[in-house]
C-alpha cells in the first residue's frame, strides 16, 4: 500500500522543525529512521498532511562522553550504537540492547531517539533505558527539559513527551566498575520485537548485591521498573537461589498485554525465566 499524500519538509535546524511542529500542529509528524511511521502510514494505520524530516541532522548524531553520562544524540542509530566502543566500554548495556533490535537494515537507519519517541510497547530501548536510569533531553518552544526515564513512558504509545518537543539527547549513566548488565528478551520471530524483554544492572559489593535495577519491556501498555524484583535481590547474597527468588516475583501485580501470539499466562511465565537469566548474566552467576 502507498501513503496518503503528505507534504515534506526537511529542516536546515533543530530550531527550524519545531517552527514546522508549531506552524502545523497537529497535521505535522516528525521522520527520524522511518522503521516505526512510514509502515504505519502505508498501512493508513497513521496520516499526515506534514512530515518533518530530522534524520539528516548532524546535530543531533554523536556518541561522547559528558561528565558522569554518555551523551547520545537523538539521531544516532542502533548500528552506530551497537558498534561504539565508547558504549561497548561505558554504558554496555545500551550496546547489548541495540544489537538485538530488528535486523541489521532496521539497525543501520533505526534510531533511539525514534525509538524512544514512539514508544512501542514491545520495543528493546525502553528495558534499558529504565534500568541504566537515563534522561530523555527534549527541545520545544518552550526551550529545554531533561525528563528522567521513570517519568517518560505513560501509557501505550504515550510518553510524557509534549506534541512540539524534539527529542535531542540521551543521557546514560556510565556503568560502575563493580557492576554489571544484561538484556535478554524472547522476541517475536516475525517483527523481533519482544515479546518479553528484561534488562538488569547488578551492582555488587564483594558476594553481596549492593543494587540492582531491572526494567521490563513487552509485558503492559508501557515499560517499568520492577521493584518488587529489585527488593527482593537488594542486599542479598548473589547466587542461584537468591536470583530465583528474585525473578518469582517478576511483574507482580502487572496488567499483562495479551495477543494471539502469547497470552497472559504466557507472559507471565517469559517475564521470571527471563529476568532470572538478565540477573544472573549481569551478576556473573
Amino acid at each position: 500500500m502507498s501513503t496518503a499524500a503528505f507534504d515534506y519538509h526537511r529542516p536546515a535546524s533543530i530550531d527550524e522543525a519545531i517552527q514546522l511542529l508549531q506552524q502545523h500542529g497537529e497535521d505535522a509528524k516528525l521522520l527520524a529512521g522511518g522503521h516505526s511511521l512510514v509502515p504505519a502510514m502505508k498501512l493508513r494505520l497513521a496520516t499526515t498532511a506534514n512530515l518533518i524530516d530530522i534524520g539528516h541532522l548532524d546535530a543531533l548524531k554523536y556518541i561522547r562522553e559528558d561528565g558522569n553520562a554518555l551523551a547520545i544524540g537523538a539521531a544516532t542509530t542502533h548500528w552506530e550504537i551497537e558498534s561504539s566502543d565508547l558504549v561497548k566500554e561505558k554504558a554496555p548495556l545500551l550496546a547489548q540492547t541495540a544489537a538485538v533490535i530488528g535486523d541489521l537494515q532496521v539497525r543501520n537507519k533505526g534510531t533511539i531517539g525514534g525509538s524512544l519517541a514512539h514508544a512501542d510497547p514491545a520495543a528493546d530501548y525502553p528495558a534499558a533505558i529504565l534500568a541504566t536510569e537515563a534522561q530523555i533531553c527534549a527541545r520545544g518552544a518552550d526551550g529545554e527539559r531533561t525528563i528522567n526515564a521513570a517519568d517518560y513512558f505513560v501509557d501505550l504509545y504515550l510518553t510524557s513527551l509534549q506534541a512540539d518537543e524534539i527529542i535531542t539527547e540521551i543521557r546514560v549513566p556510565l556503568q560502575a566498575a563493580n557492576a554489571g548488565s544484561a538484556y535478554v528478551k524472547f522476541p517475536h520471530p516475525a517483527s523481533r520485537f519482544a515479546v518479553v524483554g528484561c534488562a538488569a544492572v547488578v551492582t555488587r559489593d564483594g558476594d553481596t548485591c549492593q543494587d540492582v535495577k531491572v526494567g521490563f519491556t513487552g509485558i503492559a501498555n508501557a515499560a517499568f521498573r520492577d521493584a518488587g524484583v529489585e527488593d527482593e535481590l537488594r542486599g542479598k547474597v548473589v547466587n542461584e537461589t537468591s536470583i530465583a527468588a528474585a525473578a518469582a516475583k517478576a511483574a507482580e501485580g502487572v496488567e499483562f498485554l495479551s495477543d494471539a501470539f502469547a497470552g497472559e499466562d504466557y507472559r507471565r511465565h517469559l517475564a521470571q525465566v527471563f529476568a532470572k537469566r538478565a540477573l544472573l548474566q549481569a551478576a556473573g552467576v
